[in-house]
């Protein structure tokens, strides 16, 4: 993907932090800068964190149908939520809602940023 697209992806995912923190009560997003952060965060620690993750639970995901990837998410969320002073998560289940309205979000945005 050229620098463009990556930069349209980036502001979209700030842009669904922010909705999801307005969403929902247990979540706050300080600014837009913070949402930024928080995006930046997030795709990294995807990228690095959640396949190892993904790969070490294998035998606890099979078990529970997939729904343990939800608690994957959530950890993410709130590591995510421990590292940046201007995103804070309340508990667990917000991580997990987050994690959930993010994913939605997460896809209508993707086919905008493809069109660009």
């Amino acid at each position: 993907p050229n620098s463009m697209s990556l930069i349209v992806k980036w502001l979209l995912s700030a842009i669904a932090v922010m909705i999801t923190a307005y969403l929902l009560p247990g979540v706050s997003v300080a600014s837009f800068w913070a949402a930024l952060v928080v995006a930046v965060i997030l795709a990294l620690f995807n990228a690095v964190l959640k396949p190892i993750l993904v790969i070490l639970t294998i035998p606890i995901t099979i078990l529970t149908f997939g729904l343990f990837l939800l608690v994957i998410n959530a950890i993410i969320i709130l590591m995510t939520d421990a590292l940046i002073a201007g995103f804070a998560v309340s508990n667990f289940w917000w991580a997990i809602a987050f994690s959930l309205i993010m994913a939605v979000l997460g896809s209508l945005f993707n086919d905008i940023a493809e069109r660009v």
